[in-house]
């Protein structure tokens, strides 16, 4: 007995050690999100181009889209936003999610970078409406929602080449041809 208990911070030591080498291994990006079968959470937000034209998620149903939660603050938006134009390109209908921006900030990223944007919703704070339902803790966050508005996809974190190439279009082109 004496000999274990000499051995017992060791063993606590190489546990605790384990469990925190698997946590620092562990792609915060790659969570599941809690959402992926769900409809898409009920809202009301306004048209960042007319702020007077609120949109809900009715107006939404009917065709498979990407959200796509982007902000001018956002490095990250920046070295996306490419990827996000070629998929707009390729005929793929894009929704924006202006997260915790400010109107006229959009409107230059925009403007400077392009808008692939099929529509842009413009949710100010972020802490009451579509983005804070979808458990969005940052941006750039991307869900792909089926005809019906049920959530297909999520991905938190930057889009690359090789995921929209490997994942994201082969993904929204199963839900188009999806019953």
């Amino acid at each position: 007995m004496k000999r274990f208990l000499l051995f017992l911070p060791l063993i606590i030591f190489v546990l605790v050690g384990a469990f925190l080498y698997k946590g620092l291994s562990m792609d915060p990006s790659a969570r599941e999100s809690a959402l992926l079968g769900k409809p898409m959470p009920e809202f009301s937000l306004p048209n960042l181009h007319d702020p007077l034209q609120q949109i809900t998620q009715e107006n939404l149903l009917g065709e498979v889209f990407i959200l796509n939660v982007w902000g001018s603050w956002c490095p990250s938006c920046y070295d996306e936003h490419e990827e996000i134009v070629r998929m707009a390109q390729a005929g793929i209908p894009i929704v924006g999610l202006n997260y915790k921006d400010e109107r006229s900030k959009a409107f230059r990223y925009l403007s400077q970078l392009g808008n692939p944007y099929s529509l842009v919703l413009f949710e100010e704070d972020g802490l009451r409406e579509l983005a804070f339902n979808l458990g969005v803790y940052g941006a750039p966050e991307t869900f792909i929602f089926d005809r019906d508005g049920i959530v297909r996809y999520h991905l938190a974190g930057v889009i690359t080449p090789q995921l929209v190439d490997q994942v994201i279009m082969p993904e929204v082109r199963k839900w188009q041809t999806a019953q």
